[in-house]
């Protein structure tokens, strides 16, 4: 997989490109991650890619002809463009796996007060990652690379994210380790069976126990 992510501060990336899983993802060439700083692609002497809106009002909007020259300039036939803002549609898990499936992403983060709404012609989907405002779209990108990278084949063991939480609409089970007791709190005897049958059973009524106290409409 590929992913150019279009940013005006592709500095911000290089602690997540370099360390843990994304870095291990990179290094298999399992995916191919590029940074464009689309200042690049402003035709003013100065690099200017944002200016103030019509109508009046605070903030400075970004210009849409640096970012749709960016975005023409790396889209092909196999490319998904996505805008990474809070009018989008709500990140789920499901639209991971679905994302895990394009040959090529090309996220456009924004900044400062928003982007020039002509943008939204030149994309194909537009993304929140929740009800909340941040400063850029570096985070949003971030974690939706993040979430995408995982479930491609090769980068983390199967078996780490078939059962984990959401993927049947339910929380993940409970999980301890060493040692067996921890300040009065002990791990499970059902865990120390060793009886593999009963360990799923109870993992399974885990899940449905904990999606019912915390995440109720996970289960429709």
């Amino acid at each position: 997989m590929k992913i150019d992510i279009l940013t005006l501060f592709p500095g911000i990336f290089q602690g997540f490109l370099n360390e843990s899983i994304i870095k291990r993802a990179i290094e298999k060439k399992l995916v191919e991650i590029n940074l464009i700083n689309f200042r690049e692609f402003s035709k003013l002497s100065n690099s200017q890619v944002d200016d103030t809106p019509y109508g009046g009002g605070s903030g400075m909007v970004l210009m849409a002809e640096p970012i749709v020259t960016a975005i023409e300039s790396l889209k092909t036939k196999t490319s998904k463009v996505i805008l990474l803002c809070p009018q989008g549609q709500t990140y789920k898990q499901k639209k991971a796996y679905e994302l895990k499936e394009s040959q090529h992403l090309i996220l456009v983060c924004g900044h400062y007060e928003g982007f020039d709404e002509r943008i939204r012609s030149f994309v194909d989907e537009e993304i929140s990652i929740g009800d909340y405002i941040l400063t850029g779209g570096e985070i949003p990108a971030m974690a939706l690379c993040d979430s995408v990278i995982r479930l491609i084949d090769g980068v983390i063991k199967k078996d780490s994210y078939l059962e984990e939480s959401f993927t049947n609409h339910l929380l993940d089970y409970p999980t301890y380790t060493k040692p067996r007791e921890f300040r009065g709190r002990k791990v499970p005897d059902v865990l120390l069976s060793g009886d593999h049958k009963k360990i799923a059973e109870w993992r399974k009524q885990e899940q449905i126990k904990k999606t019912t106290e915390k995440r109720k409409d996970l289960l429709g």
